[in-house]
């Protein structure tokens, strides 16, 4: 690289859609750098990691050895550099670490000659928008940081912090100024979007009427959100046509003795008397679950079965659970063998694909934003957030198209257009 070359930067992305975000987030402002979608063209990687299990803990270390016996510069970003970055700092692993906070002075951060730790505080949330996105036809806002939950498995609370919000007119600003580049879907995201607003005395369903009444908005997608976190705020937006047909509500248990266990604050007599209310209205609904957390007996689990087995529901985010160093959970006594916990895992995704095809048979009409060409065929995500794949001609890359006639497979909905 010569003085005149500007340095290529390539962004691996671990995680959730907030890391997404906050990958976007410094690209934006990455003015003395070329970014780069090739590993091996890279001057510079940066990695922004997830730390949500001691396994993500491993594949990001393991991604940081290789690249560094590429003899690549390794700058460490995201919740793992809160939680290990001091430790892989100290062992050369990486050549600068960016707290949550630094991520907007990264331009400068990749320009200095000498290693650094810039780690800062969990008490401040950027508020400089973004005004494109690299490689995508939809956008993710971020609209708040943090969460003030202590579910006895978690470690983000300590990667990020306690709940935050962004000011609504940050927010806003970032949509209005999106849509002039041509974006339409928004997904908002956040560590616990469901909290939003509480520092303000507003609501998150209050920031989505505002956000539909900008100019260019089709459709608003969101984050996971808590059961508790659907008020009466939220409840009045359940019929607009611009919020997506499709709500992801984290419960992650069905059995009442392991929510205690958990320290989560639902109950399943409530989160069922919620999904029942949401699906007669016609969404399709999805959440989170744990197979296989300390205390997991077959006793509560057959019951947990059962249950599960009521709530109407067409998506699944399930994973056996994994020990995180430094929580609650970590300190339990492991009593469900991996092969039971995959087992059960089985029987949860099995349940939740049935009822998705059974769902898709219905046959709605579908609104679909067509995101890429895959193996031939288009594909994108209708309102219901269920994959499409579209035989045609045309280009549709980028495009909203309406499909009545489709023919619903296990894999997905198929159409020609």
């Amino acid at each position: 690289m010569t003085m005149q070359q500007k340095p290529k930067v390539f962004f691996k992305t671990f995680g959730c859609r907030t890391n997404i975000y906050d990958t976007e987030f410094m690209i934006a402002r990455l003015k003395e750098c070329e970014i780069t979608n090739s590993e091996q063209e890279a001057d510079i990687v940066v990695v922004n990691s997830c730390t949500v299990t001691n396994g993500a803990d491993s594949g990001v270390r393991n991604y940081i050895s290789k690249q560094n016996r590429s003899g690549k510069k390794i700058i460490f970003a995201g919740c793992g550099a809160e939680t290990r970055g001091v430790e892989l700092f100290s062992q050369t692993k990486v050549f600068g670490v960016i707290g949550h906070n630094e991520k907007e002075n990264i331009n400068e951060l990749l320009r200095s000659p000498a290693p650094f730790q810039k780690i800062g505080t969990l008490k401040h949330i950027p508020a400089s928008p973004i005004n494109t996105y690299h490689n995508r036809c939809k956008a993710f806002i971020k609209i708040q940081e943090g969460c003030n939950f202590a579910c006895s498995y978690c470690i983000i609370p300590q990667a990020r912090g306690g709940a935050q919000s962004r000011e609504e007119s940050a927010i806003i600003e970032e949509v209005a100024n999106l849509t002039k580049q041509g974006y339409n879907e928004f997904i908002l995201t956040g560590t616990n979007i469901g909290s939003y607003g509480r520092d303000f005395g507003v609501t998150l369903g209050g920031l989505l009427q505002k956000l539909s009444r900008v100019e260019g908005v089709k459709r608003i997608r969101l984050g996971s959100i808590e059961p508790i976190q659907i008020d009466e705020s939220f409840r009045e937006i359940l019929k607009e046509s611009w919020l997506e047909r499709h709500l992801h509500i984290a419960i992650q248990h069905t059995n009442e003795k392991m929510l205690k266990i958990m320290r989560r604050r639902n109950s399943f007599k409530r989160d069922l008397a919620l999904f029942e209310e949401l699906s007669s209205l016609g969404f399709a609904l999805g959440t989170d679950f744990i197979v296989g957390h300390p205390g997991e007996s077959e006793e509560v689990w057959q019951e947990a079965l059962v249950n599960f087995k009521k709530l109407p529901l067409t998506h699944l985010h399930a994973f056996c659970y994994s020990k995180r160093d430094g929580t609650a959970s970590a300190l339990m006594k492991q009593d469900v063998d991996g092969t039971t916990a995959k087992k059960r895992l089985k029987e949860l995704q099995d349940i939740t694909q049935n009822n998705n095809f059974i769902f898709r048979q219905k046959k709605a009409p579908l609104e679909v934003l067509v995101e890429e060409k895959k193996g031939g065929l288009f594909t994108g995500f209708d309102q219901f957030y269920n994959r499409i794949f579209i035989k045609t001609p045309q280009d549709l890359s980028g495009k909203w198209i309406n499909i009545d006639e489709y023919e619903p497979k296990r894999e997905g909905n198929y159409a020609t257009f």
